[in-house]
């Protein structure tokens, strides 16, 4: 088996060659090529064992030869080159992006997968950038696309240093350069194109900032710096620690989201109570996990709370996705129950729900920490089967009452007065 696992990866790896009109991309080349780069860009993130990515190929490089001088096409091995893929957060195989107006800000292409299905979105896509030009519009920054701006990288002095940095409550990636120092001024347009993307993507969580180590030597002193560039992080209550990783914009960027997933806290458990509550966890995230537990009188609190207890040890797993967290009690929901084929019996049971694409995958293994791992990840690498939503719109969801957090209550019954009834006469009766 192992054989056979390596000799088809072997088979499909690297699906585009020198000879193709599309471009291989990697951390290494992508700023250069794309970011900064005037062309609008189509960007195909595939893994070379996913079956789509290999029948969506052909029809790739033909559309790159037809746009070619036009509209660049390229292809990042996600796989491979993980970091650059977790920095789009792609999810799923082939994710195709359009990287047009705003580098920073790419679309997610939503058409055909047929070389003239792209070449027509494509086109589609550029006369709109085309008009926005025309327009007048710049993309919101006042800079050329992907360059940054030096504003989002802050300056910090033995004067703003320890109120920013050691006093406040973000993440900070500290530069300490000298202006002389040549690998400084190389890194300067990574650092400074960096700093507009982390902004966006960490909401402001994470910033970069740089010291000028000849004008400021106490703060360089403080923390040991011998050699330019040195790059320290910063996490508020731990002692700074040196980043060693690449000098690159993807490499940057990549960290930087690292550091801001590990400092987010889990995604909160939510009850399903009523449709405000399903529609708001499912519309925000990319994808809605939802559990349907036993009733109360089949597990008690207790078997009831050992279920959300694993739930919160998943989400705080995952909290890197884009992932909402949802359960609701076995019946209570049962249009929901029915658009998901679980339905009266199985429980607990798991369904992951895309609201987009109104499609879901149901855990087949079991509900354990185990389990739901396995199922998890292939939903993130794209090897979960799905299935279309019943009736292809989100069910409808009922007002019920949170739980209180104990155990069940049986319904009283009404004592039955016997008194009344003559056995001798119970007697007489057929059976």
């Amino acid at each position: 088996q192992r054989v056979l696992a390596s000799t088809l990866f072997l088979t499909v790896h690297g699906f585009y060659t020198a000879s193709d009109d599309v471009m291989e991309l990697s951390p290494s080349n992508f700023n250069k090529q794309v970011l900064q780069s005037d062309s609008m860009w189509l960007v195909e993130f595939y893994a070379p064992w996913c079956g789509h990515c290999q029948r969506l190929t052909p029809d790739w490089k033909k559309a790159a030869t037809a746009l070619k001088g036009i509209v660049k096409l390229g292809a990042v091995d996600a796989d491979q080159h993980k970091s650059l893929a977790g920095q789009y957060g792609i999810s799923g195989f082939p994710t195709i992006k359009i990287f047009g107006a705003n580098k920073n800000k790419p679309e997610d292409y939503q058409g055909g997968r047929t070389s003239q299905a792209i070449v027509e979105g494509t086109m589609t896509a550029l006369r709109s950038l085309v008009k926005d030009r025309l327009s007048g519009w710049t993309g919101g920054s006042g800079h050329k696309s992907g360059t940054g701006s030096k504003k989002d990288v802050v300056e910090l002095t033995d004067d703003n240093f320890d109120k920013l940095v050691l006093n406040g409550h973000e993440v900070w990636m500290v530069e300490f350069f000298a202006p002389w120092c040549g690998h400084c001024k190389k890194l300067e347009p990574e650092w400074t194109a960096a700093a507009i993307a982390v902004k966006e993507q960490t909401k402001g969580k994470v910033k970069l900032g740089a010291v000028d180590a000849t004008v400021h030597q106490g703060l360089a002193r403080r923390y040991g710096i011998r050699g330019f560039p040195t790059i320290k992080i910063f996490s508020k209550g731990e002692e700074p620690k040196d980043y060693d990783g690449g000098r690159t914009r993807p490499d940057i960027v990549a960290q930087a989201i690292e550091l801001f997933s590990a400092n987010v806290p889990p995604p909160e458990v939510l009850e399903i109570i009523n449709q405000d509550v399903f529609k708001r966890t499912c519309d925000d995230y990319q994808l809605c996990i939802v559990a349907i537990l036993p009733h109360i009188l089949d597990t008690g609190a207790s078997g009831r709370n050992g279920y959300l207890e694993v739930m919160r040890k998943m989400a705080d797993k995952y909290k890197k996705k884009t992932w909402g967290w949802l359960w609701a009690e076995a019946g209570s929901q049962a249009e929901l129950e029915s658009s998901l084929g679980i339905g009266g019996f199985g429980y607990p049971a798991m369904a992951a729900i895309n609201v987009r694409k109104m499609k879901f995958s149901l855990l087949k293994g079991s509900f354990s920490e185990t389990g739901i791992h396995e199922f998890l990840r292939d939903l993130s690498v794209g090897r979960g089967s799905t299935a279309p939503v019943r009736g292809g719109i989100l069910p409808t969801i009922h007002t019920v009452e949170a739980w209180d957090g104990k155990d069940g209550q049986l319904p009283i019954e009404e004592d039955i007065d016997v008194s009344d009834v003559e056995l001798d006469d119970l007697e007489k009766d057929e059976l």
